[in-house]
């Protein structure tokens, strides 16, 4: 037994060490993440070494002999301290970082860009600013098949404002984007592995992170959050793009204003008409 919990105590190290399955390469800011990841990993890791080492030697040096008893002793103050003091400070040294780090995470400079991603069963969809350079308001009860994402019709703001219903979301490189998010069923995650930053979008209120990405790509996005029996397949593309090539894209976006201007489907039968004239 001590041989075997040397034998995981290195194997563990090297397997770290020499695993293929790192992180992905970064590409936004947030190399303070990775930073922090790394010390949890020394942290964590050289504590299990040392338990284990220090088992496989306790097994081996108190092993049991014909004749020889153990001390019974329930209580030492003095090793209570040692291990309390330890702990706390190697707790202390995993939170520290990951503190600042939210410090700067839940604060987007003020000339970030604000981009809406709103989740649903089981699809991402995008809102951008028009013309303005500002986002309409939005309210729930606006839902429908002429306005997806339920933006407030009254509101002059949104009129101009791009909605990317089920595309991939094009970001441009070296701007800083705060991105707002909304869920219109049940709890779910954005997440780009690539731009390690990740938030929860949670119906009934809005929810916010922040990112400057750094390298041009395409990138999966997930949802992180188990959130029903297609959260598999709750996939999207965030493409990078170089400022020339953005602009371009954005310009062959739809607005809002052309979304409600879109015609329903012809009913086919007179119930169906009334049922639709009724939702409306």
């Amino acid at each position: 037994m001590p041989l075997i919990l040397v034998l995981i105590a290195f194997g563990s190290v090297a397997f770290h060490l020499l695993s293929p399955w790192w992180w992905t390469p970064i590409a936004s800011n947030w190399g303070t993440i990775d930073v922090t990841l790394i010390i949890t990993f020394w942290i964590t890791g050289a504590v299990f070494t040392v338990i284990l080492l220090f088992m496989a030697y306790c097994l081996a040096r108190f092993r049991h002999r014909p004749g020889q008893r153990a001390a019974y002793e329930p209580e030492s103050r003095r090793l209570e301290g040692w291990l309390t003091a330890v702990t706390a400070l190697g707790v202390a040294a995993m939170l520290a970082p990951g503190l600042a780090v939210w410090a700067q995470f839940v604060r987007p400079p003020a000339e970030a860009s604000a981009v809406e991603i709103v989740a649903q069963q089981w699809r991402w969809s995008y809102r951008l600013p028009g013309a303005d350079g500002r986002l309409g308001a939005v309210g729930i009860e606006y839902v429908s098949d002429e306005n997806p994402l339920g933006l407030d019709p009254k509101d002059p703001a949104g009129r101009d404002d791009v909605i990317v219903d089920g595309g991939d979301l094009h970001l441009p490189l070296g701007r800083p984007v705060k991105v707002l998010l909304r869920a219109f069923d049940v709890v779910h995650n954005f997440y780009v592995p690539e731009f390690r930053a990740k938030m929860d979008a949670i119906p009934g209120m809005v929810t916010s992170v922040w990112f400057t990405p750094t390298r041009t790509g395409t990138f999966e996005a997930i949802c992180n959050e188990v959130c029903g029996v297609n959260h598999y397949a709750m996939r999207g593309r965030v493409v990078v793009d170089a400022e020339p090539a953005y602009r371009s894209w954005l310009d062959q976006q739809k607005t809002f204003s052309t979304f409600a201007a879109r015609p329903l489907p012809a009913p086919r039968d007179a119930g169906l008409r009334r049922r639709l004239a009724e939702d409306r």
